[in-house]
């Protein structure tokens, strides 16, 4: 089974612990990850991003299969909303 059609057989609870397991090294449950498991995790991660999340965050891969990366500028302007509940600047 390739990696694409695991995605597409993907729900979002797998993903979120394939995600977890990607950036922390252990499994929700606190199992620690191999390497070999770590590394097919994070392609799982990506290829979900990019075919189901369609995301535009900074640093994962848009639907084109690039790795999208945001300027300092456009995250300011992406989140420069006059609605803010706080702001911490003036600390």
């Amino acid at each position: 089974m390739d990696i694409l059609s695991v995605v597409d057989n993907l729900n979002e609870d797998m993903y979120l612990r394939f995600k977890s397991a990607a950036e922390t090294g252990k499994w929700p449950e606190g199992t620690e990850v191999d390497k070999p498991q770590r590394e097919m995790a994070m392609q799982i991660v990506m290829a979900y991003q990019s075919r189901v999340l369609k995301s535009k965050d900074m640093l994962t891969v848009g639907e084109d299969g690039q790795i999208v990366n945001k300027t300092k500028r456009e995250l300011k302007e992406e989140f420069n909303d006059p609605n803010n509940i706080a702001r911490f600047s003036d600390i």
